[in-house]
């Protein structure tokens, strides 16, 4: 009895042992091999109880069987994803992308890539300033880049959740001459935006530059960008000069109109602006933003008729 007790019993701890060894390893090719070779172990250890008479060892068969058949299930590889059924597609969804923001560089290809890829910014997109301008994609547009930061555009903030940057190779301002974009980044940039802009249903008047979102602190992409050739082309807002022109006629004799007056209107085209009535450092930002985009000539951010009439003109 004793002798037979012993077996059962240390057999029991082998089975034991084993199956937390396979638990705590599924899948590992030596946790497989090492619970075969304890399966082997008990198996002997069986057969020696059989041959010897055991009654003991004869009750812990069956539960040897369930135990190899309980870890070899275990040792089967599990499924690393959950099956998914994707043959209906939902109606009521859009792109995240409501966005596209422009930007300068302020540094040549090689910096400009560095900082984009290496450094705690990034964009979605990076055009080159070679003579033949080459388009880098640095993030994929279902991931957030980091090229927005603090800013809102027609109320919307964290503008990098909803947006694809794109970065321009440009200088910016040197002293005070800002340098100019090549015809050929032009070309491409309208191109890309083109594609952009079909693939998420981004609307004319969400297509910015990274001063409008944040003009209390930006400026790019600077007086130089060329945003009536990129309307020409379809790309982006602008305005019927027509339109302004009568504008401008119709102001000439009715007046000036009061800041609050300017205030409320770049609210309702998208640029985010105190509603006080006073021109203060702020509103003269905003205006000077807007003037950059619209109205390039001048952009001292002090209200005058023309800024007026082509407020005045934008949907």
């Amino acid at each position: 009895m004793i002798a037979g007790n012993t077996s059962a019993f240390l057999t029991w701890r082998t089975i034991k042992g084993a199956t937390r060894g396979a638990l705590a390893a599924p899948g590992s090719t030596r946790g497989a091999l090492g619970t075969l070779s304890t399966l082997s172990t008990l198996g002997t250890l069986s057969a020696i109880g059989w041959a010897s008479g055991r009654r003991h060892a004869r009750a812990v068969r069956p539960a040897l069987a369930l135990a190899a058949l309980a870890l070899l299930a275990g040792c089967a590889s599990a499924p690393k994803t959950v099956p998914l059924d994707t043959s209906i597609t939902a109606q009521g969804q859009n792109s995240r992308v409501r966005y596209i923001m422009l930007h300068y560089t302020a540094g040549d290809t090689a910096r400009s890539l560095k900082v984009l890829s290496q450094g705690q910014v990034s964009s979605h997109y990076l055009i080159t300033d070679d003579r033949a301008p080459k388009v880098y994609r640095l993030v994929d547009e279902t991931r957030n880049a980091w090229h927005a930061g603090d800013g809102s555009w027609y109320g919307q903030s964290w503008l990098n959740t909803s947006s694809i940057g794109i970065e321009i190779v440009n200088m910016g301002p040197i002293g005070t001459q800002w340098q100019p974009y090549s015809d050929a980044q032009v070309t491409l940039l309208i191109r890309l935006i083109r594609e952009i802009a079909a693939r998420h249903d981004v609307k004319p008047q969400h297509i910015i530059g990274h001063s409008d979102a944040s003009p209390q602190r930006k400026t790019d992409p600077g007086p130089a960008f060329p945003w009536q050739k990129l309307a020409q082309a379809g790309i982006g807002r602008w305005y019927d000069t027509n339109t302004v022109a009568q504008f401008s006629a119709n102001l000439a004799q009715s007046g000036l109109p009061d800041v609050l007056w300017f205030q409320r209107e770049l609210t309702r085209v998208g640029y985010a602006v105190p509603q006080h009535g006073q021109l203060d450092r702020a509103t003269i930002n905003v205006l000077a933003a807007f003037q950059m985009h619209y109205r390039p000539a001048r952009y001292d951010g002090q209200p005058d008729i023309e800024t007026a009439a082509i407020l005045s003109a934008l949907e």
